[in-house]
């Protein structure tokens, strides 16, 4: 099959820190070539693939000092894609929706992953008015604001077999990673490791619309806690690994409703147990007393923590195996791709909420 992929251009892919969905668009594309596919990837120049790259830009727009207006970029990616779209059987997209136009022009078939928080009052518009735009979802949560839309398909991200070491022996000390946003409440993350008595180590990046956030209200909690906590700062590469491998337990005490939550199958993958706010997708990646603990406030989490002995670490690592691979992935995708240009698609469920809304 000849099956291009088009990722954000905000980071390279994979990222070389931050950034979920060009890593999940890395472990896609890079199944599909080790399964004989002909793939093209649209990104950056740095990006590493054994597929076919096209380069948009230089580097990814959030590391370079340079960029103003990433949307530029992003246009200039489309025109690219539809340059070349006689080249493929089918165009999958994983960037925001600016591609919605083009796709009922182009000579192939396309699809659309959606990575980010669905909006009613935003997307449920946009997905009237492209309503023939074939969709996946990242989880069932995802959908819930717009479920009527063009779904084909709840695909989970999964990741290659081998990219985590499993760690029976973790250090002790709990870890947050991930984007420091009022929604992920790294600040919470320091209150369950303060109360359970345990250090706390926290990485992650600071994009440029939060770091007033961070500067007032994140930068000072980390002072005053210094006892206790170790602030790392955005990492990457093998020190992401290690620390996620050698955690106790990982802390994801999310309040938005998180579409998926790569960290926590990346945590899995390590046997290190996860304890989560029961928010957004957390109970369709999360096992309760599997592969960590579900809980519902700030209090629950530190009883967790005292219980997270109870978590057998092997066994959290088979529940990877067995939902969370990037094999079960490409699988998941392959069938929706056979599916399009079979000119099949799955059932949608109908809401007669979401129609009087939008109606």
């Amino acid at each position: 099959m000849r099956i291009a992929q088009v990722a954000p251009l905000y980071e390279s892919v994979p990222p070389n820190a931050y950034g979920a969905t060009e890593r999940v668009v890395s472990y896609l594309t890079e199944e599909l070539v080790r399964r004989g596919h002909e793939v093209t990837l649209f990104a950056t120049a740095d990006s590493r693939t054994a597929a076919r790259l096209v380069p948009i830009c230089e580097r990814g727009l959030w590391r370079d000092t340079a960029v103003w207006d990433t949307l530029t970029h992003h246009v200039r990616q489309l025109a690219r894609v539809a340059h070349l779209a006689n080249e493929f059987d089918v165009v999958h997209f994983h960037g925001d929706p600016l591609h919605f136009p083009l796709t009922q022009s182009l000579p192939c078939k396309s699809l659309t992953t959606l990575h980010g928080q669905l909006l009613p009052m935003d997307h449920g518009p946009l997905f009237r008015e492209f309503a023939s735009a074939p969709l996946v979802s990242i989880s069932d949560d995802q959908r819930k604001p717009v479920p009527s839309a063009n779904w084909q398909a709840t695909i989970l991200h999964g990741l290659p077999r081998d990219e985590f070491e499993f760690q029976p022996d973790p250090a002790p000390y709990l870890l947050f990673l991930g984007r420091l946003m009022p929604g992920k409440r790294p600040d919470l993350a320091v209150d369950i490791a303060r109360r359970a008595g345990l250090p706390l180590k926290m990485a992650g990046k600071v994009h440029p619309g939060e770091r007033e956030y961070f500067a007032q209200q994140i930068e000072p909690l980390l002072q005053r806690s210094s006892d206790f906590t170790d602030f790392l700062g955005e990492v990457g590469g093998t020190l992401r690994k290690q620390l996620i491998a050698n955690a106790r337990a990982l802390l994801f005490p999310v309040e938005w409703p998180e579409p998926f939550g790569m960290v926590m199958i990346e945590a899995m993958a390590c046997g290190t147990p996860v304890i989560a706010f029961r928010r957004g997708a957390v109970p369709e990646v999360l096992e309760h007393g599997v592969n960590g603990f579900i809980v519902d406030d700030v209090e629950e989490a530190v009883n967790a923590v005292a219980r997270i002995g109870d978590i057998d670490r092997a066994r959290c690592r088979r529940s990877f195996e067995q939902r969370f691979t990037a094999a079960r992935m490409a699988d998941d995708y392959l069938q929706v791709y056979e599916r399009l240009l079979a000119g099949t698609r799955a059932a949608v469920p109908t809401s007669n909420a979401d129609a009087q809304l939008y109606g």
